[in-house]
């Protein structure tokens, strides 16, 4: 998928509402995992992903900073993100606790 072409979320579209449910892709398109639930607001805010595993079954949850992933829409309206991490970086992440 070329991501280049979706246009990027704007920063008040940055919500609960927008993000949860939405895959998350990394380099080469490999699927990281999706976004679970946001902590916090703005800048700040940090992204809940399960990441790996199959359904559900298997992954794990960990935090990212909203800054290291970029959000977009493509061309059905499905909110999306890309980051550089790769899935086996995602997954060496500590688990994220609630």
């Amino acid at each position: 998928m070329d991501h280049s072409k979706h246009p990027r979320l704007e920063a008040t579209e940055l919500n609960a509402l927008n993000l949860e449910g939405a895959t998350v892709y990394g380099p080469d398109d490999e699927t990281i995992g999706d976004v679970s639930h946001l902590h916090g607001e703005g800048p700040s805010t940090q992204v809940v992903l399960d990441a790996g595993g199959f359904l559900g079954i298997g992954s794990k949850r960990v935090g990212l900073d909203i800054g290291r992933l970029d959000f977009m829409r493509d061309a059905s309206g499905t909110v999306h993100a890309t980051t550089d991490l790769t899935k086996d970086e995602v997954k060496a992440l500590p688990e994220h606790r609630d």
